[in-house]
Order: structure tokens, then C-alpha cells, then sequence
């Protein structure tokens, strides 16, 4: 289903001002508070007037068990960063695999809540013809499985948006730019054909070690998950010449009506923990070139661990979904120093050595081709349920009872003004138990408005922590540590 043509992109932007706040630990690589960095370089190149901004609902308990596990939601919902000492939760701990990579952080659920609602909301927008693209960066954690978490991913908020948009579309394509393999969106949807997921990372020694080409989906999903497996220090013009050429036949082939892209943005050059080469323009050319086919299209973040570039790539790629062009000087902002370097927008590939011979390229296309012309050209897939025993959820495709009342409350938290945030007042974990008493109105009571501020991130640490494993032929020589890259903040 195209999106029909209008004087402007009507595009969704989502974003919560306390996701800034949360702090997964000392010398930990993953910081949520890159996205406020984001946000605030977006509000000062000036990007929301042309966009609406909504502060989401958190997304309910009920609304995560869509996908999740009862056990492993009331797990993350009663976690505590003290029970690292109880021996009474270790088996738990090491049952839901939180720990090392994915510590018990203050506030682990509500940020899990914060993800998933803005992901939800951006679904649902979708949903209802409210918009041609909707954003949220705070969303794309796409390691988390159904009771496990996975690669500083909890909840997985991807995942659950996928289902919102399968109320009203039969065919969902999911592409994933991330450095790492999209593991845990490849496993919910692995033997459906309602969904095709494609990704493109580095493969090898490497974390999550899954992603090899000739993994392609099972039963009634096979040749529905496409692999692109990469080697170290892909530059722009390599990496576009197989997105292009593979995204097109994917599109030729499979039809899908509706496109969620997951702009991890580790695949850039100079990545903490990543080997890949890309420029913000390299890396915006996937946003750019999957927004022409004119198909309802979900921006999602994810990985991206050198904070100053995760900003200002999804500050770029917000104004590519906008038709704008930006600056390449960086407006004056409040995370200004974090630029010192050049204060420029764009940074420049290294010259670090290309290990994506054309060969291998030709090599990689062919095989992909060769499984994608199995599937049926415009394929009839019908609008069924997915099964319980497919994606492994509790509770089937999620309810459109649910899906609509909840669009209702995130229509009404548009942006009014500079910095200006209308936010519904947050909808009770037993929504769904008591929402057939409930009016709309009784849902969504009237908004009130609240200033989001800006405070500086926490400081760097002093000393370097080991957490996900990653190797790439550029790292440094043997070290204790499982990281390859330095632990610097930005």
C-alpha cells in the first residue's frame, strides 16, 4: 500500500525526555542518553517544525506480553541493582540472561517501557494513515528475545511494533543497518512468511555470532529471512552497491506493504565496537533509499557506541526523512563540547583497509538471489493470526481493540512551540483488564503540557569495564577485555 502523494512528508517523530536519564552502569558502552543528544541537535537545527513530536505512552505490561514472557516482564518489573549480591536471584539472573552485558539498571523496566511505548505509538501511527514515516530512536533493540535478554537489549520493541503493524498489513518487511546481526527480530519471525527480515552486518567472531547467509527462515518462513554477512571496513560506496542491489530484488520479490528500518548507527566508522567504515551520508543512503519506494516507513535506532556520531547521524537521517538539508556546522546546542573535534555535522571514513573483495560481494548476491527466487512473485499472503507456536508469544497478534483506544491517546500528545511537549497522563498497567468499562475519554484523559530539559550527561568513567564480545581484523593486540575499542563516552 503506497502512501499517497501530499505538498509535504507527513512524518512522527517520538521521543521521551527521562530516556536520557537512565544509566546502565560505570564504563558501560551503551548510554541512552545519546538520544537525548539527538533530540536536542534535532530541536536546534530546527527539524521539529516540520515534523509533529509526540511524547508516547509507556507501554504497559499487557502490551509487552504481546511478545514477552509473563515471568521474564515480572522479572525485569521487580529487578533491583542490589540483587547483583542476593544468591536468591542468581539463578534468575542467569536464567533471563541479565548480568554483565545487560546489568540491572535503576529503572530497567520503565526504560523498557519508554522503548516499547514510542515504538508502539509510531506503529500505530502508521496504522491509522496518520503519517507517511514515523521515528523513534529510542527504539531498535533488536537482541532481546521472547525471555531472555541479549546484547544491552531487554525488551524488544521492534518485535512488538512488527505485530501492531500486521493488524493492517499483510506483508512487513524489517531491514537492520546495525553493525551486529538483527538475531532477535530474525528469531520471532523466523518461520513466518508475514514478515521478511533482512540484515546487514558484520559476521565472523563476532558478536551475536548468528547471521550466516544460509540461514534463510524454516517451515512456512523459509527464504523469508535474508542474510548479508560482512567483513571489516566497508565503505560507502561498497556497502551501497549491495543494499541497493539486494533491497531491490528483496523489494520485487516480496511486495511488502509496509517497511520498519533499524538504523543502528555502530556501523559507522570509528565505532567503539564497530569495524564497518560508513559515513553519516553512506549510512543515510539506506534511509534515503528505501523512503522512494513511497511505502509507510518506521525509523528505529539501535546500536551505537561513540555517542557524538549516534547524535548526529540520527539528527541527518531525521532530516532526510524531512526532504531538508542541513548544515554541515553544528548549531550551538547544549552538548556543544561533545563536538570539540571539528563541530561538524558529517565525519570522515577512515583508511582502514576494505576486506569486501567484489568477489566475495558477487558471490554473496548471487546466493541471495538465487534463494529469494524461490518465493512467489507478489506473494498472497492472507491476513491470519500468526500462531503461538511461530513467534513464540503468549497471546497472538496484538489486539486491535487495544491498538485503536491507544491511538486515541497518542494523537492527542502533539508538540505545541519550542520545546513544548504535550504528555497524556500514563495509562495504568491494568488498561487492558478494565479498558471494556473505560470510554475513550476515560483512557485518554486531556494532556498536559511539560518542558523538557536537557541535563549534561553522566560523566565519563575512569576505568574501562568488559561487557558483549567483539572482535574485528583492526583491534588492538591481545587484552582482558572482551571490547576491542576504547570506553570513552563520546
Amino acid at each position: 500500500m503506497a502512501i499517497q502523494a501530499h505538498s509535504k512528508i507527513r512524518v512522527a517523530y517520538y521521543y521521551d525526555g527521562d530516556v536520557g536519564n537512565y544509566y546502565y552502569g560505570q564504563g558501560h558502552p551503551m548510554k541512552p542518553h545519546r538520544i537525548r543528544m539527538a533530540h536536542n541537535l534535532i530541536l536546534n537545527y530546527g527539524l521539529y517544525r516540520r515534523m509533529e513530536v509526540y511524547r508516547p505512552h509507556v507501554a504497559t505490561f499487557e502490551e509487552m506480553t504481546k511478545y514477552h514472557s509473563n515471568d521474564y516482564l515480572t522479572f525485569l518489573k521487580n529487578a533491583r541493582p542490589e540483587d547483583i549480591i542476593d544468591s536468591n536471584t542468581a539463578k534468575a539472573r542467569q536464567r533471563y540472561n541479565v548480568g554483565e552485558d545487560c546489568p540491572v539498571f535503576d529503572g530497567v523496566y520503565e526504560f523498557c517501557q519508554t522503548s516499547c511505548g514510542g515504538s508502539l505509538a509510531a506503529a500505530a501511527k502508521l496504522n491509522n494513515k496518520q503519517a507517511d514515516i514515523t521515528i523513534n530512536w529510542m527504539g531498535g533493540l533488536h537482541h532481546a528475545k521472547k525471555s531472555e535478554a541479549s546484547g544491552f537489549c531487554y525488551t524488544n520493541d521492534i518485535v512488538l511494533a512488527i505485530l501492531e503493524l500486521l493488524n493492517h498489513h499483510q506483508r512487513v518487511l524489517y531491514v537492520d543497518i546495525d553493525v551486529h546481526h538483527g538475531d532477535g527480530v530474525e528469531e520471532a519471525f523466523y518461520t513466518t512468511d508475514r514478515v521478511m527480515t533482512v540484515s546487514f552486518h558484520k559476521f565472523g567472531e563476532y558478536f551475536p555470532g548468528t547471521g550466516d547467509i544460509q540461514d534463510i527462515g524454516s517451515g512456512q518462513g523459509k527464504y523469508y529471512a535474508v542474510n548479508c554477512p560482512l567483513h571489516d571496513g566497508i565503505d560507502d560506496d561498497t556497502y551501497q552497491s549491495i543494499f541497493r542491489a539486494v533491497m531491490e530484488q528483496v523489494m520485487l520479490s516480496y511486495q511488502p506493504s509496509a517497511i520498519v528500518l533499524q538504523c543502528g548507527a555502530d556501523s559507522l566508522v570509528g565505532d567503539r565496537l564497530g569495524c564497518f567504515n560508513l559515513s553519516l551520508k553512506g549510512h543515510g543512503k539506506c534511509v534515503e533509499f528505501m523512503k522512494k519506494f513511497n511505502l509507510p516507513l518506521l525509523l528505529l535506532g539501535g546500536g551505537g557506541y561513540t555517542i557524538r556520531n549516534v547524535a548526529r547521524c540520527w539528527a541527518y537521517e531525521t532530516s532526510i526523512a524531512l526532504d531538508v538539508e542541513i548544515s554541515n556546522e553544528l548549531p550551538y546546542n547544549d552538548y556543544f563540547e561533545y563536538y570539540s573535534n571539528d563541530f561538524k555535522l558529517h565525519i570522515i571514513p577512515s583508511n582502514m583497509t576494505n576486506l569486501n573483495t567484489p568477489d566475495y560481494l558477487q558471490k554473496m548476491q548471487s546466493t541471495i538471489f538465487e534463494h529469494l527466487r524461490h518465493l512467489p512473485h507478489a506473494p498472497s499472503v492472507q491476513m491470519q493470526p500468526i500462531k503461538d507456536e511461530i513467534i513464540g508469544m503468549s497471546g497472538g497478534i496484538m489486539d486491535e481493540t487495544v491498538s485503536k483506544s491507544s491511538y486515541k491517546c497518542f494523537s492527542k500528545s502533539c508538540v505545541e512551540g519550542d520545546n513544548e511537549f504535550y504528555e497524556e497522563h500514563s495509562i495504568k498497567s491494568n488498561r487492558s483488564e478494565r479498558s471494556h468499562n473505560l470510554s475513550a475519554e476515560d483512557l485518554c484523559p486531556e494532556p498536559k503540557r511539560i518542558r523538557i530539559s536537557s541535563p549534561k550527561s553522566p560523566k565519563s568513567p575512569k576505568s574501562p569495564k568488559s561487557f558483549l564480545g567483539s572482535k574485528c581484523s583492526r583491534s588492538p593486540k591481545s587484552s582482558d577485555s572482551k571490547y576491542s575499542r576504547s570506553t570513552s563516552d563520546s
